[in-house]
């Protein structure tokens, strides 16, 4: 071996490995769609006015981005000052001292087009992991249609004037939905997300307000609390009243995976749970031939198979949650054959070869001697949204190793 040679193998020994890569994750999201009439605000009310939003972020970092929504919107949506603080805790328009304005090409407004989403610039502003921080915004006027995320189950408040710098807004209206917000992101080393995408189950239907005790809150503390999965980032996608198939109070999954999730800055896994309405709706109406609940379920196994494929395109690792039991629920009032559909679904997301991992909720929570049921303690009481147990018991069900990379 030549000295030249010997040389240059010491000079690669003594350099320093270099620091993980920076990329942006995901620390906080919601699902975007068309407000019903009863969840829309006045135009009145979003014309010259202040929205302050609250949300409880899961990954922490030093840097971080700001996303605006007029996904839904049909005309321009102006904003025209956006800042960023932390809350003192509870449920008050209050924020702390030391916030960070926003920015968005240089400037401090912006005009996002209908039909789109836009990022702000980098913001330095530091951020622990579970931090409930305050997006502030100025809103001049709403566009023609309002984009917003109903199932917030947390307070935003609104008030008119620019209030946006003010640690505190006195008078303001109080309303339990998020507006014109579809995202908050970090930059960090070796960080991922998992989007959790489902229907009001997800989306936390029936939790605490301001409680944070949807179950994927609970696997975002319990990701936080093991050393193995603390640069894991979860992203609730889920919108109640949602559909695998049709449109329901948002757009069906199979229309908003690729906003929702494959968008998703940083996601690695997928955990799917939805389809439940889908039974229930079919049959809400009116009883349907054998050969239309074959279909039914022939076409959400389709869904499904789609929605892994796509994902595996993208190299994402694709959980699928069993449907849970909803029996007695009045809105559907099923009945055995559609208990069977939810069998035959359920045993298609068991099977191996489909999903990469299943996360069995439906024996989670069933009644062993009534299955088509919530078993007691885990029922809410409307007998298709779990108690607070039944979602905490959700949350602590998913295994932490599917998290963990092998090297």
């Amino acid at each position: 071996m030549t000295k030249r040679l010997l040389l240059a193998l010491a000079a690669l020994l003594l350099t320093p490995a270099p620091a993980p890569a920076q990329h942006w994750v995901g620390t906080w999201a919601s699902s975007q769609q068309v407000p019903e009439p009863n969840n829309a605000l006045p135009p009145e009310q979003l014309t010259d006015v202040t929205l302050r939003q609250l949300m409880r972020v899961t990954l922490g970092g030093s840097r971080l981005r700001i996303r605006i929504s007029n996904v839904f919107g049909t005309t321009p949506l102006r904003i025209d000052h956006v800042r960023i603080a932390r809350t003192p805790g509870g449920d008050s328009a209050r924020i702390l001292p030391g916030g960070a304005s926003a920015t968005f090409a240089g400037r401090g407004d912006v005009i996002v087009p209908a039909g789109a989403e836009l990022s702000s610039d980098p913001i330095a502003f530091p951020l622990p992991p579970l931090a409930t921080v305050a997006v502030t915004m100025h809103v001049p006027a709403p566009p023609a249609q309002q984009t917003s995320h109903p199932g917030s189950r947390a307070t935003s408040w609104l008030l008119h004037g620019d209030r946006v710098d003010d640690l505190d807004l006195p008078g303001a209206q109080g309303v339990e939905h998020w507006f014109l917000l579809s995202g908050i992101d970090i930059e960090a080393p070796a960080a991922a997300a998992i989007v959790t995408f489902g229907d009001s189950i997800t989306d936390g239907r029936g939790v605490t307000h301001s409680g944070n005790n949807r179950w994927p809150d609970v696997l975002a503390e319990r990701l936080q609390a093991d050393p193995r999965t603390r640069r894991l980032a979860v992203l609730n996608h889920g919108v109640g009243g949602g559909r695998v198939l049709d449109d329901g109070a948002g757009p069906n999954a199979l229309a908003r995976f690729e906003r929702d999730v494959l968008a998703m800055p940083g996601v690695r896994y997928v955990l799917i749970l939805e389809g439940v309405n889908d039974l229930g709706t079919f049959t809400r109406g009116a009883p349907q031939s054998p050969e239309a609940h074959a279909e039914l379920v022939r076409r959400l196994i389709q869904a499904y198979a789609e929605m892994i494929r796509r994902g595996h395109e993208r190299g994402l690792t694709i959980i699928g949650g069993t449907i849970i039991p909803f029996g007695g629920f009045a809105l559907y009032h099923p009945t055995g054959v559609n208990e069977a559909d939810r069998q035959a679904v359920n045993a298609w997301i068991r099977a191996p070869g489909h999903f990469d991992a299943v996360v069995d909720f439906d024996a989670l929570l069933r009644d062993p001697a009534h299955p088509e049921r919530m078993r007691e303690g885990m029922d809410s009481g409307d007998h298709i949204h779990p108690s607070l147990a039944g979602y905490r018991a959700m949350g602590e069900a998913v295994p932490l190793a599917l998290f963990v990379r092998r090297r």
